[in-house]
């Protein structure tokens, strides 16, 4: 695209109609230009555009952004095959270009462009800073230095914030050569000119605050911003270690972070955004003595005294609002650091405990109106904060840590100072309940945020409060209040007492108020009612010494009737038509209680119509998980008890399959195809018109483009190979079912995949059914094994063939592998099934994989030949290691890589359904131990020839095989002579 007055109009004319308010334009202007984007210099004209005057300043706007856009995607094109649409690259000769013309546009621009660019830069920074442009920083430099002379920081900032984005690289990122040479690049460069303009600025700052008036807010803002931007690519370049240059200079550094958390600044405070300004400021000051306390605290400690004075002053007077959150974060995160330390001694003097305690920890403890706001307009992000954890960056779990934090070397002190403090809220609530609710939820607050969990257990204690005598006094009334709707906050803070101390709480007492809990499932709180499904829901997982459930079915089945209704109802109140919460309580009932056909009618009923609202927009993945889990659970635990439900179930859940089907609910497609699998293999042949209408489309190579169906697809197809093998070898389906297998052998994402269908095939159909098939199917296999063999085929291969042989025999195995290629059998024994045997895992396979290989060297003429020998103390040895060593001691599997192209253009994932999942079938039930199996055989066959096999073991087996064979040999009391 060549820069000229026709490519300005054209472009001009384009990124006006973007803005248009009629879609018309918009979209064609849109069009136009994507499709001008493919073209050479295209990004170089638009950025012309950008610098052009005489260009309104909107247009010049819309052209800034579409840049920003336009090298997100093509500076360097992403190599995610899944990641949509693929851009032709921008080339060399235009980067250049570019590169020599943004910064001095970015400092020339208006403050809304320059955003814009700056953050373009930041793009091409990411890729090719420092080694492809080693011309940036020394330009920025330039620049920096004069406009610093002029104090035109507009331009300052500008330079400081595209600074600050390139060099975020450096936090967080691993601790390479390559990531330290280019810091120490950045360091020789810029730490000097970095403190020259901080310094700079403190003194401007210093001079119009002392002004008459305190200066003028217009004055201070950039100055404030400034030295912001200046602090965090502070933290950048002291992320990984220290600096030289950094510890040279910490006394001036110090001395202006100091400052910023100790004075005022009432002219600029005052002002509009003013005080978020400054509070940023301190906030990042705050950021960066954290990082200086973590990691480099000996060098930081000459500092410590005056800055935790200085963070304790400033929290003592940060007001509650809001907008002042990150400020008060950022300074507990400090103290909490401090805290920890080996300098812990700053909180040990008298009353230092009991002053954070009453000053900083309470007052941020305590609810607040934006609480109380998110309470009831955002449900979810209140329990996500709440419940879940993910409220680090609040000020109530803040508090908490730090209060966790002094208690690490402090704890008797830390625990009789909060007790004190929660009787005395405590009573603050019992004089007027009404108007003091807010001090109860606080002390409920303090004892669940301050318990601590046992190491790999659930079970939570705490030292501030007998648990027993706090939940029967504090937390029963609030449940047995008979108004489920007042004082909801209040309710919440109680569930969730119950909720985190549910292992401690007796049996007798917690049990006494199911019927509370259950009546909680009507409160018209989404948060309480969702605290009150949790609840039950966390319960019914309780374990009491032993591992045994604590609460049966016994105790829950008498009030299932009545709890079922209430979760159902509850799933009608606004907001909560797709709560997570709620259904994954009726999964947990689901799994518990006992299900008669009075529970499973209303049940499947209920569950269906869900299904089929949800059906019309899939929204939130987790809810529509555990409706389907609870669909199948339904199936499995009703159906299995009375299998006149099925036909039942089927006119219930079929109209809803077949919608998912019909219209290609891709989210719900493979929950669809396991649910129906679970369905066929509840049926008794012979199979009914309806699912031989599935088998149909099951046997389409259409629906099996997509990965994501193909475990859900697989494991349906399975349940009629199990059900229907009659029906399997009519038509033709037979040889679409091998095709199927086929396909997805030939890929190694999807190879195991291809296995279990053969596995299926052969368990399920008669040897003369699948005879005229198997020299293609060792076509195939083979074929794989010359193009791309991986453990995992090979292990798959190795089940096969003793799948196949325990079905079929020896004899059979040895002949169709060997009408392929003569003597292919010895070969493939030699080079893959012996060396491989041991890798197999899981107690089925290897019983299988074992008792098959015991069988070939015990029976297959093939391998009694005395040429064999050799062959046959080899796959002895192999047999010995697999049945002798531990797991870990003969599998070192290597992690495959994926292959990636067989993914393209479609990103749903496969979710498996635990309660649909296919029960594993030992085709070995005669034989229990495959131990015993090989040692019982070995004798049997030494005896028709004695001596001639202890000659051949001690020949071929390693020496602890041998060890370990004569030691199996004395166990099962068998001799080989």
């Amino acid at each position: 695209m060549e820069w000229n007055p026709e490519t300005l109009q054209f472009l001009s004319q384009c990124f006006l109609h973007t803005l248009s308010p009629q879609p018309e334009p918009r979209r064609a202007a849109e069009s136009s230009l994507s499709e001008a984007a493919d073209r050479p210099n295209y990004g170089l004209a638009v950025l012309r555009l950008v610098a052009e005057p005489s260009v309104d300043e909107q247009i010049r706007q819309a052209a800034a952004v579409n840049f920003k856009n336009h090298l997100r995607t093509r500076w360097v094109p992403s190599n995610d095959l899944n990641a949509g649409p693929t851009f032709s690259p921008i080339l060399d000769p235009e980067k250049d270009q570019i590169k020599t013309l943004i910064v001095s546009l970015m400092l020339s621009s208006s403050p809304r462009i320059q955003s814009q660019l700056s953050e373009a830069l930041a793009v091409i920074g990411k890729h090719d800073f420092p080694k492809s442009w080693p011309t940036l920083l020394p330009e920025l430099i330039s620049n920096l230095q004069k406009a610093a002379q002029s104090s035109d920081y507009a331009s300052i900032n500008g330079i400081l914030g595209t600074a600050n984005s390139i060099f975020k690289k450096f936090r967080y990122q691993y601790k390479t050569n390559d990531l330290l040479l280019d810091l120490k690049y950045c360091l020789d460069n810029f730490a000097a000119p970095l403190l020259d303009i901080f310094l700079k600025t403190a003194s401007l700052i210093d001079s119009t605050a002392s002004s008459p008036g305190g200066g003028s807010p217009a004055t201070l803002q950039p100055l404030f911003e400034s030295q912001r931007l200046c602090c965090r690519i502070f933290y950048s370049l002291n992320f990984q270690e220290l600096p030289e240059f950094f510890e040279d200079h910490m006394k001036e550094w110090m001395g202006e972070f100091r400052k910023y958390l100790t004075t005022n600044y009432p002219s600029l405070e005052s002002s509009g955004d003013g005080l978020a300004l400054v509070d940023q400021l301190r906030a990042a000051v705050c950021e960066n003595i954290s990082l200086y306390m973590e990691k480099n605290e000996e060098e930081f400690q000459g500092y410590l005294n005056d800055f935790a004075s200085a963070v304790w002053s400033l929290l003592t007077n940060v007001s509650q609002s809001s907008s002042r959150d990150k400020l008060a974060v950022t300074a507990m995160k400090f103290l909490t650091t401090v805290s920890t330390s080996v300098h812990h001694t700053l909180f040990a003097s008298e009353g230092v405990i009991p002053q954070i305690c009453q000053s900083i920890v309470i007052p941020n403890v305590r609810l607040r109106d934006e609480d109380e706001e998110l309470f009831e307009m955002n449900y979810i992000e209140f329990i996500r904060r709440d419940m879940e954890g993910s409220d680090l960056d609040t000020r109530r779990r803040i508090a908490c840590e730090l209060l966790k934090g002094i208690a690490t070397n402090y704890k008797k002190q830390v625990t009789d100072i909060v007790s004190i403090q929660i009787q005395n809220l405590l009573s603050s609530f019992a004089t007027n309940p009404s108007a003091n609710w807010k001090d109860k939820d606080c002390a409920i607050y303090l004892v669940v945020s301050l318990a601590t969990k046992k190491a790999g257990g659930t079970l939570v204690s705490t030292d501030l409060v007998d648990v027993q005598s706090f939940f029967l006094s504090v937390i029963v009334p609030e449940l047995q209040s008979q108004d489920v709707n007042g004082f909801p906050m209040l309710k919440a803070g109680a569930l969730k007492f119950f909720t985190t101390f549910r292992g401690l709480i007796q049996k007798p007492v917690a049990f006494q108020l199911f019927p509370d809990l259950v009546r909680f499932l009507g409160a018209e709180s989404n948060v309480v009612h969702s605290y009150a499904a949790s609840c039950i829901e966390k319960l019914l997982l309780v374990k009491d010494e032993g591992g045994k459930a604590r609460y049966t079915s016994a105790d829950i089945t008498p009030c299932v009737p009545v709890l079922m209704n209430n979760l159902f109802n509850s799933l009608k109140f606004p907001e909560s038509e797709e709560n997570q919460y709620i259904m994954k309580c009726i999964l947990r009932v689901l799994a518990v209680a006992d299900i008669s056909s009075e529970i499973a009618g209303p049940c499947i009923a209920g569950l269906t119509s869900i299904l089929n609202e949800v059906c019309k927009n899939p929204r939130n993945p987790i809810f529509n998980h555990y409706l389907f889990e609870s669909v199948a659970i339904l199936i499995r635990r009703a159906c299995e008890r009375d299998a006149s439900l099925i036909s039942a179930f089927e006119g219930s859940l079929f109209p809803s399959l077949q919608t998912i089907l019909a219209n290609d609910v891709t989210e719900f497609l493979p929950y669809a195809f396991q649910l129906l699998a679970q369905l066929v293999e509840l049926n008794k042949p012979p199979i009914s018109p309806s699912y031989m209408q599935i088998f149909v489309l099951l046997l389409s190579p259409d629906s099996w483009r997509r990965s994501s169906n193909v475990p859900a697809l697989v494991r349906l197809l399975q349940a009629f190979l199990q059900k229907a093998p009659n029906e399997v070898n009519q038509e033709g389906r037979l040889n679409q079912v091998l095709g199927i297998f086929n396909m997805l052998v030939s890929s190694a994402s999807s190879d195991e995949q291809g296995f279990y269908i053969l596995n299926t095939v052969i368990e399920n159909l008669e040897y003369g059914v699948i005879s005229p098939y198997m020299g293609n199917i060792w076509n195939v296999l083979f074929m794989r094994l010359q193009n791309n063999r991986t453990v995992k085929f090979l292990k798959s291969l190795v089940i096969f063939m003793s799948l196949f042989l325990i079905k079929h025999g020896a004899t059979n195995l040895v002949d169709t592998m060997n009408a392929v290629q003569d003597n292919i059998f010895l070969v493939i024994l030699e080079q893959f099934w012996i060396p491989n045997l041991k890798l197999i895992t899981g107690a089925i396979e290897l019983k299988l994989t074992a008792v098959a290989s015991t069988r070939l060297i015990c029976e297959s003429p093939v391998l009694l030949d005395p040429a064999a020998a050799r062959l046959w103390g080899k796959m002895l040895d192999s047999i010995v290691t697999l049945l002798s060593r531990p797991e870990q001691d003969r599998v070192e599997e290597e992690p495959e890589m994926p292959d990636i192209a067989e993914n393209v253009g479609y990103t749903a994932t496969f979710v498996k359904l635990y309660n649909a999942g296919k029960k594993e079938e030992d085709p070995l039930t005669d034989v229990k131990d495959p131990k015993q199996f090989l040692v019982a055989s070995l004798a049997k066959l030494s005896a028709l020839t004695p001596g001639r096999y202890p000659q051949i073991i001690n020949e071929n087996l390693e020496p602890a095989n041998q060890a370990a064979l004569l030691q199996l040999c004395g166990i099962y009391n068998c001799q080989i002579v």
